[in-house]
């Protein structure tokens, strides 16, 4: 075989090689195009549980604004218009929605409602947030509803939800000497070194906590409020009881 004819022998093997993985890697992606007005629920849900979960801001849970977990969460779909959702700043979408009053707009964020999961996917989100969530957007598409108040009518400190805001805080900060009474600190879940530390009361221990004592740090090297460095004692104390 001529040198020409084996050139356009291997030319036309490669061409081939190259159609019939493009015919392959087609067929195989076939069914992964989603139109977006038609997906379910727990597609969206899906879609947003990573930036529902951990996404809305470092506020503690309960205490973030209607417009972080816009920014955090319902953004994904609210800042486009992904599945039917109303676009924000969108009046004429809002429009209508808002006729239908605070609460029914409100019942359908907590719940879910067409494509949209409960809380938009994200579980974590207390109500008052997903309230002011919905009131932030709401208003930007012509609305007039009030920001439920972060910290609620009790202030910060009926926020600082010791089985939410002190698990976390306990988690990330206190966690470090409590989990093993490192440095003499009471071990998490030992009934006996924490009944004796109470004695005092509950406001005492609080106090020398906040001050710090021995080897602990001020608020145990918590930087945020006493209400909340209040409720990750609590935290620790109802489960050594």
């Amino acid at each position: 075989m001529a040198p020409g004819q084996i050139v356009k022998v291997l030319v036309s093997v490669v061409v081939f090689l190259v159609v019939a993985i493009w015919l392959l890697a087609k067929l195989a992606t076939s069914g992964f195009n989603v139109d977006a007005e038609v997906m379910t629920k727990e597609a969206v849900a899906a879609r947003l549980k990573p930036v529902g979960e951990s996404k809305a801001s470092d506020a503690p849970p309960g205490m973030r604004t209607g417009e972080q977990v816009y920014k955090g969460i319902c953004m994904s779909c609210h800042a486009t218009g992904l599945a039917g959702s109303p676009k924000f700043g969108d009046a004429g979408a809002w429009g209508p929605r808002i006729a239908k009053g605070w609460d029914m707009l409100v019942n359908h964020a907590l719940h879910g409602f067409n494509a949209m999961p409960a809380k938009g996917g994200a579980t974590d989100l207390s109500d008052d947030e997903v309230k002011r969530a919905v009131a932030y957007m709401g208003n930007a598409g012509g609305a007039k509803f009030t920001e439920p108040p972060v910290g609620g009518a009790g202030g910060a400190a009926a926020a600082a939800d010791p089985a939410v805001v002190g698990k976390k805080i306990y988690d990330s900060v206190c966690v470090a000497c409590h989990a093993a009474g490192l440095a003499g600190a009471p071990k998490f879940g030992d009934k006996a070194a924490w009944s004796a530390r109470l004695k005092p009361g509950m406001d005492e221990v609080v106090k020398i906590a906040t001050k710090g004592l021995n080897a602990m740090p001020p608020k145990g090297g918590y930087t945020g409020s006493d209400a909340e460095f209040r409720s990750a004692i609590e935290y620790m104390v109802n489960n050594s009881k």
